[in-house]
């Protein structure tokens, strides 16, 4: 199946959790993109392998821009409220499909959810296994949008 006319998994990675994410991403050959607010993240990231960057400075929101590329489901791993608030903002503008928040702080759910996040998953354990699994079916089953 070409993944290249299917839309991109969009993943904010700050941990060791997200990077791991990515990487399944990857091996399952599935589209995927890193949002980023820093060079250090994007090299960071970069060195895993990611090719495509969503670039923004979440405190100025003209570099909010729509990426060239369709946006599927969006997983971020929470690493701040603000930051996580900001990337839900911009990236439900992006897509209709779900918005997932890994979390495992004590965050309220409802500030997420009225954000526009479908689930936020608290959670402490480092296998998120599940998400790509479901991920995997969803663009398999999907195609083009």
């Amino acid at each position: 199946m070409d993944h290249r006319d299917q839309a991109h998994v969009l993943v904010s990675a700050p941990s060791k959790t997200g990077e791991d994410f990515i990487r399944q991403l990857m091996l399952k050959k599935l589209p995927c993109a890193a949002i980023v607010n820093n060079k250090e993240e994007m090299r960071r990231l970069e060195s895993i392998g990611i090719k495509k960057f969503v670039m923004v400075k979440s405190s100025k929101e003209e570099t909010w821009t729509m990426p060239n590329y369709e946006i599927g489901k969006v997983i971020l791993f929470e690493s701040s409220l603000n930051l996580c608030c900001r990337y839900i903002d911009m990236c439900r503008a992006w897509t209709s499909n779900p918005i997932y928040v890994i979390t495992r702080t004590s965050n309220p759910r409802l500030v997420y959810k009225r954000l526009g996040a479908t689930f936020v998953i608290h959670t402490h354990n480092e296998d998120i296994s599940f998400l790509i699994d479901a991920t995997a079916a969803d663009t398999c089953s999907s195609g083009k949008r």
